[in-house]
């Protein structure tokens, strides 16, 4: 009889595990449609009305003509998510963020009393600001320390609500450059402040680069030229030399890493893209032989218009505590900025969207769209900048960037079409990443 019980013991729970594990199997199995009313499923061509994106788990399975009735869609079980009275399109991407990086004005306080782990917890309450904008991916440009590793890694295993982050480490910049943070501070805080992205020479260049490799970085940041927003009193001119320049980019390329490059002055530009830079960001003062580089060499510029107005209304504001020497580099670089985007822009070369927000709010990054439009772009081209143009730079374009089978289901709507008012998409109504709704009003 204790034989018995024994055996009908072990089947018992035979048969709870086999359940278990089949529930497991059927949750994981996951079948959505979404009824767009209005879809611009790949940027820069015509939306189509009335379709319906068929999603399975994490990925985009189709997308079919018309509203399919979601029983026979997938294990019968399918989520249906009404769309219909709303126009859908791919989620977006911000090329130039600093998501662990509060809006300060006193970067000296910030800099001497937070640590990375309040890095960390800033980055998570940023991440999910960004990602319920309507931004389901973001290149951070930048950070030092290991925070936006730990998040990065945090937002991938579903731990915190956020974009897919491209993650640079420490900006490389040289001694006393844009960057070095410890720049006027005490002489004896130098070692306490100062960070691994710090290097002289093309040999420590290039062990630089290498580091931050080492460190997890997706990508390299390098500070080319001088800032505006910085208090060096090294102007906004070519800081790296171009033999520096080529040692940078040969080791970021030789382990595939792309290397992005912060550039005001033409001469800082025009070196950057001689040595084989992969994006520009900024590019204030950019001239005619920047604008051939950009074209021959195929690099994008990643505007960041939303930032410069930023930086002039506190340069205009004499109440804001900015230096003197912050606002004279700020009245002259961001209204060239405007200009000279716009001048490359119809001259043809390649555009990503980025804000350098952690300067300007963060979850406000579709501010950049406004000031896109305001240089010449049309609605649609802005739109591609975010979603087809941004991806490619971040050779992420199987992945991202468009409503196509095979893709990360990224998926945001707005209340009327953005084509005609590109200011609805400071106002997104529906958040998908990976297949999971994070926002749906």
């Amino acid at each position: 009889m204790k034989i018995f019980y024994i055996i009908i013991t072990l089947a018992f729970f035979a048969t709870q595990a086999k359940a278990a594990s089949m529930a497991k199997e059927a949750a994981a199995d996951q079948w959505t449609v979404i009824h767009a009313g209005t879809l611009l499923a790949v940027p820069g061509k015509k939306p189509r009305k009335k379709q319906s994106i068929i999603i399975h788990n994490d990925r985009i399975d189709s997308v079919i003509g018309g509203f399919v009735d979601v029983s026979g869609v997938g294990n019968g079980n399918a989520k249906l998510i009404d769309l219909s009275d709303e126009f859908v399109l791919p989620g977006l991407i911000d090329a130039h963020d600093h998501i662990t990086a509060k809006p300060n004005r006193n970067k000296r306080n910030w800099i001497t009393t937070k640590t990375d782990a309040d890095q960390a917890l800033y980055g998570a309450y940023y991440a999910k600001l960004t990602l319920l904008a309507g931004f389901t991916s973001i290149r951070n440009i930048g950070s030092t320390g290991t925070a936006i590793y730990a998040l990065k890694d945090a937002v991938r295993a579903g731990l915190v609500p956020g974009p897919r982050i491209q993650a640079a480490g420490a900006y490389i910049t040289i001694t006393g450059g844009h960057g070095d943070k410890s720049t006027g501070f005490r002489n004896d805080l130098f070692k306490v402040i100062d960070h691994d992205g710090i290097c002289d020479g093309a040999d420590d260049c290039r062990r630089a680069v290498r580091y931050q490799i080492k460190k997890g970085s997706d990508l390299i940041k390098v500070m080319v030229t001088g800032g505006v927003n910085s208090e060096a009193k090294t102007g906004v001119g070519q800081h790296f030399t171009d033999e520096e320049l080529v040692a940078m980019v040969t080791a970021a390329h030789m382990l595939g890493r792309k290397i992005a490059g912060h550039a005001h002055a033409a001469a800082g530009v025009n070196a950057a893209l001689r040595a084989g830079f992969d994006s520009i960001e900024h590019g204030a003062f950019l001239d005619d032989e920047s604008i051939r580089l950009f074209k021959e060499k195929d690099a994008y510029l990643v505007t960041t218009l939303s930032v410069g107005d930023h930086v002039l209304q506190i340069a205009n504001d004499p109440d804001s505590g900015m230096s003197e020497g912050v606002r004279v580099k700020a009245r002259e670089a961001i209204p060239t900025m405007m200009a000279n985007a716009a001048k490359a822009y119809k001259a043809g070369v390649k555009i990503a969207f980025g804000t350098d927000s952690g300067e300007p709010e963060h979850g406000r990054n579709a501010d950049e769209f406004l000031f896109l439009v305001r240089i010449g772009l049309s609605e649609a081209d802005a739109i591609v900048t975010a979603t087809i143009n941004a991806a490619d730079l971040m050779g992420v374009s199987d992945e991202v960037g468009t409503i196509e089978a095979g893709k990360y289901a990224d998926v945001i709507s707005t209340g009327s079409s953005p084509l005609n008012d590109i200011s609805q998409l400071q106002h997104v109504r529906f958040v998908m990443k990976g297949g999971k709704v994070y926002k749906f009003e």
